[in-house]
């Protein structure tokens, strides 16, 4: 390190202590300790939606079954990090969402392993705000990993900024090119032609700026909405500043030929979820995963995301294989879901038996989803895949012990969130206005006018646990919706086992069979390690496999 490094390195220690010592003794209360992790934010400069300032990152984590103080020293991680504030409508809620970069005292990215997670420099802390339940992403990112797919790993923790209680978050993964994330080929700004040329690749539907790269699909977006439907793709990766001409020619023409092959499928254009489509209809799995795409409508509509198919949909493409095969574009990973879930009163997202592939009136949705579910083999192809699921991962039972080990992992963390933000829940004197409901029942709106302004939310309730029996029930009542368009007669027996093993194989991992596992690791729902040698209580746990390469997968198992 430079002297002028060393200068600013204590200059910026200096200050930031000082903050921090501060902290300890005019922290508001709310929180003085915790039994989840507890993750301390300081700077000196106002954090804001467009530049990254520098901060200190403390993350305190003391160990299974033990407390966690806030003027405890930090030791999961003790340094410097980048910050800012993320989202779009979210930016007006109190409870902010960030993104943060763990930094050296210079401002250069460094990887780091927060709480258990593989080494990464880009993380998320998601504000579960509009969320009472609290677990509305992490259940969708850990539904998509058990599905065999990569999904951001979660931990929950509680976090405070320059001394002030901000609430529950989910120390979240960002969704980026990496052996343990994105798992596609790292592309060189040489890689202009041949196999080289063909991946990977990250892309994305959703909002976008004069700093994206972008391109017009070919084929028109659906809706009821007004205005254009234009679908507009953003490159995610390669990123825009890297991105060579021929690698932006390689991956719209691949997208137009993907988009103009489904556009071609028989009965396109009558196609629904429950009918239209040719026996024998061929789908072009020469250039989709298309077991990527069945799992990805799947999670979609089983989740009646408001914000599904058209908002954070991300897809990947891998490099083609030496033998010329492989290099498909796949669905995923899935991201945002504060509006799923019966949570979102637009978008038919409040109707337990609407269609998210339909569109509705805001962006408008990839005509693709539509047109495949109204193909017969795609849909055969949903309807075996969601049968196998409803026998394992997706029964009542499953989604019932995900909330409650939650809840209990969350303990009295839930309560203080909802102290600080007590309008989230409605208080006795509040009316019932705006009644929806679905199966005989139903919940008042959520059209209050208090300082949250989620004008948007479909309900309100009065209590934690009200919340999350409203959740089983929404879920139960969208499952029965479901069944009838897709469940099969003759169940498939599933390949997942309802108990914890913890001799792993890797293959069943999604790890190539061929790389030996080299470590095995449990932990708890927060990310704390737990000693699999002895008895484990019932309930849900993060195993992870590690492979001799340094490949790492997790999944939520349940015993």
């Amino acid at each position: 390190m430079t002297l002028t490094a060393y200068i600013r390195h204590l200059t910026l220690l200096t200050a930031f202590c000082a903050v921090a010592m501060a902290n300890a003794q005019t922290s508001d209360g709310l929180l003085t300790e915790s039994r989840l992790p507890i993750v301390i934010i300081n700077t000196h400069k106002a954090i804001n939606a467009d530049t990254k300032v520098m901060a200190t990152l403390k993350i305190i984590d003391n160990g299974q079954g033990n407390i966690n103080h806030l003027d405890d020293p930090a030791n999961a991680y003790d340094g410097f990090c980048g910050i800012k504030w993320r989202g779009n409508s979210s930016l007006s809620f109190p409870q902010k969402k960030y993104t943060l970069e763990t930094w050296d005292a210079e401002g250069n990215d460094i990887k780091a392993s927060l709480l258990g997670m593989p080494e990464e420099s880009d993380w998320v802390l998601l504000a579960p705000y509009n969320d009472v339940s609290m677990v509305r992403d992490v259940y969708a990112y850990a539904l998509w990993n058990e599905m065999g797919h990569w999904g951001p790993r979660t931990r929950m923790v509680e976090v405070v900024v320059g001394g002030e209680y901000m609430g529950v978050y989910a120390l979240c993964e960002r969704i980026k090119r990496d052996k343990n994330r994105v798992d596609v080929a790292k592309m060189k700004k040489t890689d202009i032609e041949g196999r080289d040329l063909t991946g990977g690749y990250i892309l994305r539907v959703d909002a976008f700026d004069e700093t994206d790269a972008t391109f017009k699909s070919k084929v028109q977006g659906i809706g009821t909405g007004w205005g254009d439907k234009t679908i507009t793709w953003t490159i995610c990766y390669p990123k825009k500043d890297s991105l060579q001409n021929e690698q932006m020619e390689y991956i719209t023409d691949y997208v137009n030929q993907v988009e103009q092959a489904i556009a071609e499928l028989p009965n396109a254009q009558e196609a629904s979820p429950t009918g239209g489509g040719l026996e024998g209809a061929s789908l072009p799995a020469h250039l989709i995963d298309v077991q990527s795409f069945v799992d990805y409508f799947i999670h979609t509509e089983l989740t009646l995301n408001a914000d599904g198919f058209k908002r954070s949909a991300y897809f990947s493409k891998a490099k083609q294989k030496k033998d010329g095969t492989g290099g498909l574009l796949a669905a995923g990973p899935v991201w945002d879901f504060n509006l799923a879930f019966g949570n979102c009163n637009f978008c038919n997202a409040d109707n337990v038996e609407a269609w998210v592939c339909q569109g509705c009136e805001t962006n408008p949705t990839p005509a693709l989803w539509q047109t495949l579910i109204g193909n017969a083999d795609f849909r055969q192809a949903v309807c075996q895949r969601y049968t196998e699921l409803r026998q394992s991962i997706l029964t009542n039972e499953a989604f019932g012990d995900f909330l409650d080990a939650y809840s209990l992992e969350l303990g009295e963390a839930k309560d203080r969130q909802l102290k600080k933000y007590p309008e989230l829940l409605k208080s006795s004197s509040s009316q019932d206005n705006n009644p929806w409901s679905w199966g005989g029942w139903g919940w008042p709106g959520w059209g209050w006018t208090g300082q949250s302004g989620i004008w948007f939310a479909a309900y309100q309730v009065s209590s934690y646990d009200e919340e999350i029996s409203t959740l089983k029930q929404w879920f139960a009542q969208r499952l029965d919706f479901l069944d009838k368009s897709f469940l099969l007669n003759k169940p498939i027996t599933s390949s997942l086992s309802d108990g914890l093993q913890i001799e792993v194989h890797g293959n069943s991992f999604g790890i190539d069979s061929n790389k030996p596992l080299s470590r095995v690791t449990v932990h708890t729902l927060a990310g704390r390690p737990v000693d699999a040698s002895n008895s484990l209580p019932h309930g849900l746990y993060i195993v992870t496999c590690e492979a001799e390469d340094g490949t790492m997968v997790s999944r939520t198992v349940r015993r």
